[in-house]
């Protein structure tokens, strides 16, 4: 009776080791995926693939024929999930993605709730630019890039246009602004 109970209870151990809690594809974030999308995903074939959500087009651009400019894509329940643009190709393609929830996550478990200090800790950084009103981060090896709004940080360099930034002059708990990730 004792080895019977001993065999149970090392089945179940095996049992619970082995299950896993497996990701949701529909939210996977990588440098060739979002969700459902990649890098060579059509425009045409948007209305298939969120057949089940909502898209949202630029209708004055698609009335003149030289299709929409940009894509959001809204979950049924109203959750804005993405906002696509696609390039300008014979075949257009999607090009650019900006995420807009939080369930898209990269394996490393980056999101648009991330900080910097998230980023650095898991990319490494290829160059940053800075505009007007934000910082962007491009990382090596990678087509998802960061934007970080300069009100993010010191006081010093809010307020210059042409100043280089350096990864150490952002502050660690600087938050995303947009998440994007660009394909040629």
């Amino acid at each position: 009776m004792k080895s019977i109970k001993t065999i149970i209870i090392l089945l179940s151990c095996v049992l619970l080791t082995q299950c896993k809690e497996e990701k949701d594809l529909n939210f996977i974030l990588s440098s060739d995926q979002v969700g459902k999308l990649n890098k060579n995903t059509l425009a045409r074939d948007l209305e298939l693939i969120y057949a089940e959500d909502s898209l949202v087009m630029d209708t004055v651009k698609l009335n003149f024929g030289s299709g929409a400019s940009k894509i959001k894509v809204f979950e049924k329940g109203g959750a804005h999930l993405l906002t696509l643009t696609p390039n300008s190709d014979s075949i257009p393609t999607v090009q650019n993605v900006k995420v807009n929830d939080p369930r898209y996550i990269t394996d490393d478990g980056i999101n648009i709730n991330s900080t910097f200090k998230d980023i650095k800790d898991h990319y490494q950084i290829k160059k940053i630019i800075t505009s007007l009103n934000n910082v962007v981060i491009l990382l090596k090896n990678n087509d998802i890039y960061f934007t970080i709004d300069k009100t993010e940080l010191p006081a010093s360099l809010r307020y210059k246009a042409n100043t280089d930034i350096e990864a150490v002059q952002i502050p660690d708990t600087a938050k995303i602004k947009y998440m994007m990730i660009g394909w040629d």
